[in-house]
């Protein structure tokens, strides 16, 4: 049987050569704090036969190599770096500010977005633009960021249709999330903005912008900022 390190942590085999680590609390920053403190010590180690590290909002799924590792052995590496659990506390990412613009062309979505949740247009840019989120992990497609944090007057479901193209840069909300989508890509999020910010660039090192555990704030521009922003060739920016 594979220790539990502690009451809110469960390990469980998920393959042969991976195990599920995930929190009781399920969906918290304060978890997410948790997951991103693990991924980070295990990526610290730099051990060849941890072979990927998979995060999510609340769990970490560890693949390893079985002929070299076993189950027990990765749930105990686990439970040390658990041994002093308030070090985890505090997020240990960048902070990252990425500049929208939630002006009509850029936001198809946002007056529907407005009466579904009886708030002025307004009211909806300025609980986007004020809130402090994290990157809980990466996804769907080349560093598109699963955003913790939305306000709760701003949970709306996805779109009953998805639209088979969503320009690169659309910032989209969904349930208790938000997100930015890198690339042109279909998706059934609510589109309340756009940021001409590369959040994926293959030149760029890394390629992505936003790494799991970052803390991430919108800043509200204007077309003409977004315009001028957009002929940027630097592919750090």
């Amino acid at each position: 049987m594979l220790m539990k390190p502690t009451p809110l942590i469960h390990i469980v085999p998920a393959s042969d050569s991976s195990i599920l680590v995930s929190f009781a609390e399920g969906v918290s920053i304060e978890n997410s704090h948790r997951v991103h403190h693990l991924f980070r010590e295990l990526r610290r180690l730099q051990d060849q036969h941890l072979r990927n590290l998979h995060p999510a909002y609340s769990s970490l799924l560890i693949d390893f190599d079985p002929l070299q590792m076993n189950h027990a052995q990765v749930s105990q590496l686990v439970a040390s770096i658990f041994q002093n659990a308030d070090t985890c506390r505090d997020s240990v990412g960048q902070k990252v500010n990425i500049p929208v613009c939630y002006e009509d062309e850029f936001a198809p979505d946002l007056i529907a977005v407005a009466e579904t949740t009886g708030l002025h247009t307004d009211d909806v840019v300025r609980l986007h633009s004020t809130a402090d989120y994290v990157v809980a992990f990466l996804g769907f497609s080349p560093g598109f960021g699963y955003l913790s944090g939305l306000p709760e007057r701003l949970n709306v479901p996805r779109r009953a249709t998805p639209r088979k193209v969503v320009a690169a840069g659309s910032v989209g909300i969904a349930g208790r999330q938000t997100g930015v989508y890198p690339l042109q890509s279909p998706g059934g999020w609510q589109i309340i903005g756009r940021t001409p910010a590369r959040i994926f660039h293959p030149d760029r090192n890394p390629p992505t912008m936003l790494q799991p555990g970052d803390t991430v704030r919108f800043v509200p521009i204007s077309p003409a900022e977004f315009a001028n922003l957009s002929q940027s060739e630097d592919p750090n920016w």
